[in-house]
């Protein structure tokens, strides 16, 4: 039986009903009332029939011993297999987001130890991002002294230094950070 179960994997839905009852030690009644109540759901062949995989039996084999020798009624049978699996399936989470983890230190090591304090990076392991800023013009086209937001204008900075220039206003090269232009961000001034 091993052999087949190799074969074919745990969750392969090979057995009929009367195999899987006799493998789980219960009446196949007692399989269609599981299956009814949602508490062992088998595959279903291309006629219609249940097919039970080896993992479906050894359920089975739970319930029953629930049931029988721990006392648990169908509810909280149900429950319990139901706790089981969400709780195989973060199991699964947590090591999948473990290896990531993982991952990422290993490739935060291979790009080299980040500068220290003089340098004016982080501990060793931080990750920096860089970010870059850009403010476009807040004013209306028809107002170039007045801004959409109500702020008042900055002395001697032209219209601002809200962002690009408005076609047909300001000079040349009052793009709103001093003379950054039009769509330029901080990063991009020096």
């Amino acid at each position: 039986m091993n052999d087949v179960n190799d074969s074919f994997g745990a969750d392969a839905p090979v057995y009929v009903i009367s195999v899987a009852a006799e493998l789980a030690g219960m009446h196949p009644q007692t399989l269609r009332q599981y299956d009814r109540l949602g508490i062992v759901s088998p595959g279903r062949a291309s006629g219609r029939g249940r097919r039970y995989s080896m993992r479906d039996v050894q359920t089975l084999r739970q319930v029953q011993r629930l049931s029988q020798d721990e006392g648990v009624n169908l509810a909280g049978i149900k429950r319990i297999l139901e706790l089981e699996h969400e709780v195989e399936q973060l199991r699964e989470q947590v090591f999948h987001l473990a290896n990531e983890l993982e991952a990422a230190r290993r490739a935060v090591t291979r790009r080299g130890r980040p500068a220290g304090p003089e340098g004016g990076a982080g501990v060793r392991g931080e990750l920096v991002r860089r970010t870059r800023l850009t403010i476009f013009n807040t004013a209306e086209p028809g107002n170039p002294d007045e801004p959409r937001d109500g702020r008042p204008r900055a002395e001697g900075s032209g219209r601002g230094g809200y962002g690009p220039d408005v076609p047909g206003q300001g000079g040349p090269g009052d793009g709103g950070f001093g003379q950054g232009g039009p769509g330029r961000t901080e990063d991009e001034q020096d």
